[in-house]
């Protein structure tokens, strides 16, 4: 009996309780608010003249002139030459027989292990759920990767991309050995 009492008894105290947070505080601020915009006085630095142009007479006596023909010619053939370097990089891939795992992307292509076949090292990579080996020399990939080095953990390629200007650059990349860590069913 008493424990029914009590409910509500708590309610009314909690009602009396919230009753007294609420009041007309919010007047005394609105005072503070408009008081305050009245007596501040926004602060505005004045800006400062623009400088005068004084444009001034071209003296390149002695000087390289920027429209030269042979400076054109020199940079023309700069460029030549540094084509005929990417042309000798490139020029061996695109004449060989491309190799089947050279149809797959790299990141399609994971290494799940590796041997020791005949003191040769040999590593094993799984690409659309199939086994290959490969070996040094072999090529994954569809930027050209050439297989430079086999470890225990790692396999080790030399790719040929183009950079952002255009030119083609070699680049090392390194396939990693994927743990085992996938359920199997």
């Amino acid at each position: 009996m008493m424990r029914l009492c009590c409910k509500p008894l708590a309610v009314v105290l909690g009602v009396v309780l919230l009753s007294g947070c609420g009041g007309n505080g919010d007047e005394e601020l609105r005072q503070w608010m408009a008081d305050l915009r009245a007596t501040t006085k926004p602060r505005v630095t004045p800006l400062s003249e623009p400088k005068q142009f004084h444009p001034q007479d071209y003296t390149g006596d002695g000087q390289v002139e920027p429209f030269n023909p042979q400076k054109l010619t020199q940079a023309l053939r700069r460029e030549s030459s540094e084509a005929a370097v990417n042309a000798t990089l490139i020029a061996p891939e695109m004449a060989r027989r491309k190799e089947p795992l050279e149809a797959y992307p790299l990141d399609g292509v994971k290494m799940v292990g590796s041997l020791n076949k005949t003191g040769t090292p040999t590593a094993l990579v799984s690409v659309d759920k199939l086994l290959y080996q490969v070996r040094m020399g072999n090529y994954l990939g569809q930027n050209y990767g050439k297989i430079v080095g086999i470890s225990e953990t790692n396999v080790r390629l030399r790719e040929i991309v183009q950079d952002s200007t255009g030119d083609w650059v070699e680049r090392m990349t390194t396939l990693e050995l994927q743990e085992g860590n996938e359920v199997r069913k």
